[in-house]
This record gives C-alpha cells, sequence and structure tokens, in this order.
C-alpha cells in the first residue's frame, strides 16, 4: 500500500509539474503576441501597485460586495493557496506516517491553522456549489450569470476543491487518531469527531487508510495541475495564477478601474500622431494581435464567474452582447490562433501573408483555420465577434466595475470600434448622420451655431437674467466658474430646462459664471466611443484651444458642466489632449452652495421620488451622493432607490454612441430602467444628465400614453428640483393654493 501510494503521488506529482511549466512557458508566449504599451503605462508606481494587488485579493474588494458569494470565494482562495503546506505534510507522510512539518508541525497555531483551512474550504466549496447549482442556465436562462460558461470545467475544479478539503479533515482525524487523542482541543477543533470515528482502528490500518488519503489529496492535486495544463484556456482555473498580473499591470496604479477616459489610440505601443500618421500604423483592432499584450492577458484571466453579464444593460434586455461571452471568444480564438502566430504568420492591411509556406508547414490545421476568421464578422462570415454584439455596448462600465480580475472590456469593445469606423467606414447607418452633423454644425442634431444661445434669450425673456458670455460680457478674471452647456443643453427642448434652472440657481446664489456661447462645440464623447477616434482629435483640440484662450486670465481654470458626458471628457480625456482645467459635474457645485447656505430650499416639493444614476456620472466618476444630498435637503421629498442603483446602477442606453442609433434587438434599455423605476410607483423620477433626461422621458411618455404610468408622473434633473423648493412661492400663488386644496 505505502509503495503503492509513494509511486502514485510521486507520478503524478512529476507529470503535473512538468506540464504545468509548459503551460505557463506557453501562455507567456501568447500574451506576448499581443502589441507593446506605451512606455511607462502599466509599470508605473510599483509600490501602489503592489499594495492595489494585495488589498484586491485579501479583502476581496470585488468579491465582497456580492456578500455571502464574497466570503465563500475567500475561503476557497485562501484554501487553494495555503494548500502546498499541506502538501508538503501529505508527502512526508507517505514515507513516514509519523511525519510532521519541520519546527512547526506540531506547534499548535500551525494545528489550529490546518484545521480552519480544511472547514473553510470545505464549506466555501459547498456554498459555490450550491449557488452554482441554484442559478443554472437550463433553469434561469439568460437571467444565470452561468449562461456561457464552461460548466464542465467548472464542476471539475468545484469537484477538486471539495475533494482536497474532506482529505485534509480527515488526515488530521487520522494523525488525531494515531496520536491517541481522546478529548476536544485547539489541535482538532474541527477534526475531533473523525479523531473519534478512526480511534477503534488498529494502527496498521490507520496507516494504511492515512497512505490512501494521502494519496489522494496529492494525485487530484496533480491530476488538477495536469489537466489544466493541457487546457490553457481553461479560465476557471487559470484565474488563481493570471489575477494577479492582470490585477498588477492594470490601468491605475492606485486600484481605480479603468473607467473615465478612453485610452489614446496606439500603434506599435507608441500614441499615434493624428497630424501626421506612419506609414505602418494601424488604426485600431481588426486582428485579435492587434490588442496590447495587457488585452490578451485579459482574456486569459477571465473566470467566467458572469458578473458582468449579470450587470450589463444590454445582456439584460435580450441583445447578443454579452461582456464575458465576447471577452471568452476572443480568448479562444487568441489561443487557437497562435501557433500560427508563432511561426511568424500574420497578414498586413492589404490581406497579404507574411509568413512563408516553410514557416507555416507545421502549423495545425485547425489553427489555420482560425487565422482565416475576421474578427468582426456575422455568423455566415464565420465571424469571432458579431457587428451586433460589438454596436450592442453603451459603454456603460457595469462590466469593468465588477470584474474581480480587473478586466478592461469598455477599452477592447472601442478599440474593434475604432477599425470598423475609421478604416472600413461599417457602423450603423443612424450614426453616420451623427458624425456629419459634428463634422460640420459641431453638434449631432446639425442646427445652427447660433442656437446655441437661444436658450440665454429665453431665460432672460422668462426671468429678466441676463447670461454673460465670456471675453465678451465678462472679462475672464471676474468668472468664478465657466459653464460648460453641452449639445443637449444648449439645443434639446427637455435639457434646456435643466440648463436654464441651473443658471438661475448660480444667479440667486450669487456665481459669476459666463459661457462660451457660439464658441463651444461638441466635446467629442459619441464619436469616440463610436469609434472616430480622429473626429475627436480634431473637435477636443478645437474645444481645447478655446477653453485655454478663455480662460487664460482666470484665476483658475474653473468649468461646471451639467452634462456627464461633457464633465468626464473636458474632466478625464482633454489632458491627452494638453487642455487641464479643474472640472466638477453641476450637482457637486449646487451641493456646495447648499452647504454654505447661498442656496436654501425652503419650499416643500411633495411627492416619492426615485434617482437613476447617470452612467458617466457614477460608474465613470464615482459621484453619488451630491444628488441624493441635494434631494435630502428638498422638503417634502421622499427617497427611494431602485434595486439597481448607484455601482450597480442601469444604464438608460444612451451611452456610447447609443443615442444616435436604433435600437432593434430585444427590449429598449429605456424602457427596462423605466419598469424599474415604475416599480416603486413614484411621482417623480429624477436623473443628472441631459441624455437621461431624454431617454427616461420617452420611455415614461410612452407608459403614459399606454396608461402604464401615472399622468402627474414626472422626469426632471436635480437642478429643477431645487429650483422648485429655493424659489419663492409669489403670494398670490400661496394664498390660492389652500383653496384649492379645500376644493
Amino acid at each position: 500500500m505505502q509503495l503503492a501510494a509513494i509511486l502514485i503521488s510521486l507520478t503524478t506529482t512529476v507529470v503535473g509539474v512538468a506540464l504545468f511549466a509548459r503551460a505557463i512557458a506557453q501562455i507567456y508566449r501568447f500574451i506576448r503576441l499581443g502589441q507593446s504599451v506605451p512606455k511607462g503605462a502599466r509599470i508605473n508606481d510599483p509600490v501602489a501597485r503592489t499594495v492595489t494587488l494585495i488589498r484586491e485579493f485579501l479583502g476581496h474588494t470585488r468579491m465582497n460586495k456580492w456578500g455571502v458569494v464574497g466570503i465563500a470565494h475567500w475561503c476557497v482562495a485562501v484554501g487553494f493557496y495555503a494548500l502546498i503546506l499541506t502538501l508538503v505534510g501529505a508527502f512526508g507522510q507517505l514515507f513516514d506516517p509519523d511525519y510532521e512539518v519541520p519546527l512547526i508541525g506540531d506547534w499548535t497555531p500551525y494545528l489550529v491553522f490546518q484545521e480552519l483551512l480544511g472547514l473553510v474550504t470545505f464549506l466555501g466549496i459547498a456554498v459555490l456549489i450550491v449557488i452554482r447549482q441554484l442559478s443554472l442556465p437550463n433553469k434561469s436562462g439568460r437571467k444565470s450569470r452561468f449562461a456561457g460558461s464552461n460548466m464542465g470545467f467548472a464542476y471539475f475544479i468545484e469537484a477538486v476543491i471539495f475533494i482536497i478539503g474532506a482529505a485534509i479533515l480527515t488526515l488530521r482525524g487520522l494523525e488525531g487518531a494515531q496520536l491517541g487523542a481522546d478529548h476536544y482541543s485547539a489541535a482538532y477543533v474541527v477534526s475531533y469527531p473523525l479523531v473519534k470515528l478512526f480511534s477503534g482502528l488498529s494502527v496498521g490500518t490507520l496507516h494504511n487508510l492515512l497512505w490512501v488519503v494521502a494519496t489522494i489529496k496529492i494525485s487530484v492535486s496533480f491530476i488538477w495541475m495536469i489537466t489544466v495544463s493541457l487546457n490553457t484556456d481553461m479560465g476557471v482555473a487559470w484565474h488563481r495564477f493570471l489575477g494577479f498580473p492582470n490585477i498588477w499591470f492594470k490601468r491605475n496604479a492606485d486600484g481605480a478601474v479603468a473607467l473615465g477616459a478612453l485610452q489614446p489610440m496606439t500603434s506599435g505601443g507608441a500614441p499615434i500622431d493624428f497630424e501626421d500618421p506612419a506609414d505602418d500604423a494601424v488604426f485600431g483592432v481588426s486582428q485579435v494581435e492587434h490588442f496590447s499584450w495587457k488585452g490578451i492577458l485579459d482574456f486569459s484571466t477571465c473566470t467566467e464567474c458572469g458578473r458582468c453579464q449579470s450587470q450589463c444593460p444590454a445582456w439584460n434586455t435580450g441583445k447578443p452582447l454579452s461582456p464575458k461571452l465576447l471577452i471568452m471568444s476572443l480568448r479562444d480564438h487568441a489561443f487557437g490562433k497562435a501557433p500560427y502566430l508563432l511561426a511568424g504568420g500574420g497578414k498586413d492591411m492589404e490581406g497579404t501573408e507574411k509568413a512563408t509556406a516553410e514557416q507555416l508547414e507545421d502549423v495545425p490545421a485547425a489553427a489555420l483555420a482560425e487565422a482565416e476568421r475576421p474578427l468582426i464578422g456575422t455568423a455566415e462570415e464565420n465571424g469571432v465577434i458579431d457587428p451586433d454584439v460589438l454596436w450592442s455596448c453603451t459603454t456603460c462600465g457595469a462590466c469593468v466595475e465588477q470584474c474581480p480580475v480587473d478586466i478592461e472590456h469598455v477599452d477592447h469593445i472601442v478599440d474593434m470600434r475604432r477599425y470598423q469606423v475609421m478604416i472600413e467606414s461599417n457602423f450603423p447607418t443612424e450614426a453616420g448622420t451623427m458624425l456629419k452633423n459634428l463634422e460640420n454644425k459641431g453638434n449631432p442634431w446639425g442646427m445652427a451655431t447660433k442656437a446655441r444661445l437661444d436658450w440665454v434669450k429665453e431665460l432672460k425673456k422668462e426671468t429678466g437674467i441676463e447670461v454673460p458670455v465670456i471675453g465678451e460680457d465678462i472679462d475672464p478674471a471676474e468668472v468664478e466658474y465657466l459653464y460648460w452647456v453641452g449639445c443637449a443643453g444648449a439645443l434639446e427642448d427637455r435639457a434646456k430646462k435643466t440648463t436654464k434652472a441651473f443658471a438661475e440657481l448660480l444667479h440667486t446664489a450669487g456665481v459669476k459664471f459666463a459661457i462660451l456661447g457660439k464658441e463651444e462645440t461638441c466635446t467629442g464623447d459619441s464619436p469616440r466611443r463610436l469609434g472616430n477616434e480622429f473626429l475627436f482629435q480634431m473637435l477636443g483640440a478645437q474645444n481645447v484651444e478655446t477653453l485655454n484662450a478663455a480662460l487664460e486670465d482666470a484665476p483658475t481654470k474653473r468649468i461646471v458642466a451639467t452634462c456627464p458626458h461633457c464633465f468626464n471628457t473636458i474632466a478625464n480625456e482633454y489632458p491627452q489632449l494638453g487642455g487641464h482645467f479643474e472640472v466638477i459635474h453641476h450637482t457637486q457645485l449646487l451641493q456646495h452652495l447648499i452647504d454654505e447656505g447661498k442656496l436654501v430650499p425652503v419650499n416643500p416639493v411633495e411627492g416619492l421620488i426615485t434617482y437613476h444614476d447617470p452612467c458617466y456620472l457614477g460608474r465613470h466618476n464615482k459621484v453619488y451622493s451630491p444628488p441624493r444630498e441635494i434631494m435630502d435637503k428638498v422638503p417634502g421629498l421622499r427617497q427611494q432607490e431602485m434595486h439597481r442603483h448607484k455601482e450597480r446602477g442601469f444604464c438608460c442606453g444612451a451611452g456610447g454612441a447609443r443615442m444616435w442609433m436604433e435600437e432593434r434587438i430585444g427590449k429598449r434599455i429605456n424602457t427596462e430602467r423605466v419598469d424599474e423605476a415604475l416599480s416603486l410607483d413614484p411621482d417623480i423620477v429624477s436623473t443628472a444628465c441631459p441624455f437621461c433626461l431624454v431617454m427616461l422621458s420617452d420611455s415614461v411618455n410612452g407608459k403614459k400614453n399606454e396608461g402604464a404610468a401615472k399622468e402627474h408622473l414626472k422626469v426632471v434633473d436635480v437642478a429643477q428640483l431645487l429650483l422648485d423648493s429655493v424659489k419663492a412661492t409669489p403670494p398670490a400663488e400661496a394664498e390660492e393654493e389652500p383653496a384649492t386644496v379645500d376644493a
């Protein structure tokens, strides 16, 4: 028995370690097929990166947001990485049943650690198994976050961990029986019932059982290693190793998720100079090897947990995009194509093969076939990613926010869009109208430039307030804030109400502000997220030049914006173009003015209100409290959160240039969001974004026409609510109100 145990254990160990070393080298070569990243990116501030890695792993900062799942996963993760200590003991016991790990083998804290390790590993994986069974795709369909995941691999991993956890406790029971333990103690705090179970057996039987269990523990561990080594695309296993470098090399050293700014377009690891691009510059991603090495690492690290999928507005409304399935498809394609690429294969922009026939003669037929697949293409074209998948994304960032291993889905989607738009001119036709209007008129509606000042005239007519244009009506040195109105705020009727309300509030608070007027043009948010980087660069450079000139003499280059998309672009993306400004959102400024006592909400605004978090204000920029604090200060309002809010807020459907594209597949995203709001039976739905305002209003109006929403239900910006409360009620209206109520 002992000899068989030793032979089986050593054989599986040697084979497992050899194959695992080969697999690591293979994955390393695969990842290196990706493009370089800009110099200094991904490796800056190594201390902060290391701290981030330790915090994210030990604290399980993403997973623990999901309650019991996070706790169970933490237990399993700790058990997995501590396994090596228990394996040392198991190997020793194969040769000597009384073996103890040197120095610490009889140390009570170590024995307690072993006990607890076995328990938490066993219980943790048991909980995760139950959770998986309760949400199987064949029961829950698309609602299951495991839909599309490789369930066979997952069951194998769960079985291995379950067996190892049980083996750790069983070995402790056998050890206690051998030593004659006859009472509960710290050393057998968990395993003592097993000690009692085995205590009546003979020494020879105990030794045989110990060798059997130790062999099971060792061989199962290394059979696992052999299996994952032969399946380098087994994300549910490999994330245990690749998750560490993927988190360490994440975009932001301080641990912030890869949201906010999009990354500049690069080619060969260097930013593209759009005024004089290199002849061999690659615009966007048309082949999997055009992704950066961090992109390939992202694809390899995906654990198939489906948290991104469960939060994705496209997937939740019946569209083909699942961030998880997209990353899995890119991983499988990259690994399938890798032998061809490693042999020197590849095609230039004209489709000419770079490798010789001799280089490709030993490449497997499957890899050659994979290399012929277009990265973006329909099922008929054998494409890796279907165009409907690519264009369903709203860039809301829910996937990036939830991913426990820091995969940067949005950046990869936009990189693929860039090639489709800039090289193939292949994108939804409705978006073409938006692009032409931006090129010709500087706004997506194609309205005349002078129309940007219509709201100023309307405000003066309604209130007598005059809004100055910087450099014309007011000196920049006198301006506290430059108000960036934005295209929607200046030109869209519903958004103009927010613009006028905010301007009136600033006037009431005595804030010196001004606008750019006709000098303002689109920030470029929509074209950039659509994939037209060139148009973004053109619009952005124009705006940066205008802003620098307008604010040259201002004491601080301080800008306030009512549109989160403008706010995000100016604050986070214009620094890429040389524009460095202090930018805040209007809800942040309004909250500050309330705190200073310059705005005092006094008039009640009665009703139940629910707030919709704009993605580019919330997830992308972490501004959650100011809008809620403003509503808290308005008398009469009763706030109630929708089920999906703050970090898990549900998109309105307008981001990622979807504002300008038709929704032809599945349920409309804004309808899904309004249905969630209506489940609370609110009187008011509030938000803090002109895009959200339009999308939610459209859906609410449709619901009213169907009789599914109250006629008095309104959708308003937080600024409008605040203005209603701040403005003094006219005396006549105050006198008439009781009579109306009595009537």
